[in-house]
């Protein structure tokens, strides 16, 4: 390109789109997870939350009271079964509550990650005709349940005062061990969203993988019936520490031990990776979908 000291063509407009120079590389995955635009967007993604909710609770009778009915029913059958076992709850708690204070944020956990490993393909027809960061469908279908675990968390509250139970100042850790509830969700449900869209076999196995990861944490019995020896390993599974650090937060008693760190390293590596693999396979979304 030649450039000329001339003042007609120095402000030619071809001249000034010549001097424009795009450079095309490969994206590392692991430092361009799209962060920005996805606050960009977040607008879109209030849209898509309001959205699930509205067609969740399309034509029903009870509405949101389903979001209780759920727990309350599992507390009143663990209640009147495994309930009776001896030491499977803590002492000086009443098994009912101790059961509902785990089942609400395991409530939160399930449906969440449901909701978040199918929503890819449930959102094929937007995906496949409008661009806009996919990664917002997943999150959206986490956020969806927040309002779900707002309502459980009022029955909670009514359990607890109805049982004489009062929170000591530990409930500040309360929104905490909530968030950590949903980020494991969300790590979990974006691998399984990414991998559904060409594996369709994920919805099945989703279904009954949080059934058994239920009975693997301690949602219906304490975490103490684990021998010693082995809660680093029980750790591992992210849901131990949401679940002890939120009945701690709640209901008081020890304190989460540093087994709990395990649990919080174990959450977060699961949500970088699946975020990682999410930007590597979504640009083929709309192709395989």
């Amino acid at each position: 390109m030649v450039v000329s000291d001339s003042p007609q063509e120095a402000t030619d407009p071809r001249q000034e789109l010549d001097r424009t120079v795009v450079i095309i590389g490969a994206r590392n995955p692991w430092r361009d997870l799209g962060l920005s635009e996805l606050w960009s967007h977040r607008e879109l993604m209030f849209f898509f939350v309001w959205r699930d909710l509205k067609v969740r609770y399309r034509q029903t009778v009870f509405g949101a009271l389903w979001a209780v009915m759920q727990p309350v029913l599992l507390m009143l059958v663990f209640t009147m079964s495994v309930g009776r076992l001896p030491g499977v709850g803590p002492a000086g708690v009443p098994y009912p509550l101790f059961a509902f204070a785990g089942l609400v944020p395991w409530t939160l956990f399930g449906s969440s990650l449901g909701a978040a490993s199918n929503s890819l393909v449930n959102a094929e027809g937007i995906i496949t005709k409008v661009y806009f960061p996919r990664l917002l469908v997943p999150i959206s279908a986490c956020g969806s349940y927040i309002v779900d675990f707002c309502v459980s968390m009022v029955v909670l509250a009514l359990m607890m005062l109805y049982f004489g139970v009062t929170p000591s100042l530990a409930v500040v850790w309360l929104p905490l061990f909530t968030i950590f509830a949903l980020v494991t969700a969300l790590g979990v449900g974006i691998w399984l969203a990414a991998i559904n869209v060409r594996y369709r076999d994920v919805k099945y196995v989703t279904a009954f993988m949080i059934q058994a990861w239920m009975f693997a944490s301690p949602v219906i019995y304490t975490s103490s019936l684990i021998p010693k020896e082995w809660q680093w390993l029980y750790a591992l599974n992210p849901m131990t520490g949401v679940l002890n650090g939120f009945r701690w937060a709640l209901m008081g008693g020890p304190m989460p031990d540093q087994t709990i760190l395990v649990s919080v390293a174990a959450s977060l590596l699961v949500l970088a990776t699946s975020l990682v693999y999410f930007r590597r396979t979504e640009q083929t979304f709309a192709d395989v979908i």
